[in-house]
């Protein structure tokens, strides 16, 4: 299987559920290139960029569960080939 190159934005507006990201970012390891972490306190939310190379089914499972989060919207963007 040959992988997809892509961008996932993340944006955590409820910080009650940060370990539960960061434990999902942690299973899907081996998916994520590079990972940015800004914590913005001024608007009280988290903003997190990953660069991601792997199946469209391992990134698809990777932002399905960080978007069933509450409070934690997802993006992505992915090479088509």
């Amino acid at each position: 299987m040959s992988g997809r190159l892509g961008v996932v934005g993340i944006v955590i507006e409820n910080m009650a559920v940060v370990p539960a990201v960061n434990k999902i970012l942690s299973e899907h390891k081996d998916t994520i290139v590079g990972r940015m972490g800004i914590p913005y306190r001024q608007r009280q939310v988290a903003v997190i960029s990953l660069i991601v190379d792997g199946t469209t089914d391992d990134i698809g499972s990777l932002t399905g569960k960080l978007g069933a989060l509450r409070g934690v919207s997802v993006k992505s963007a992915l090479t088509k080939k």
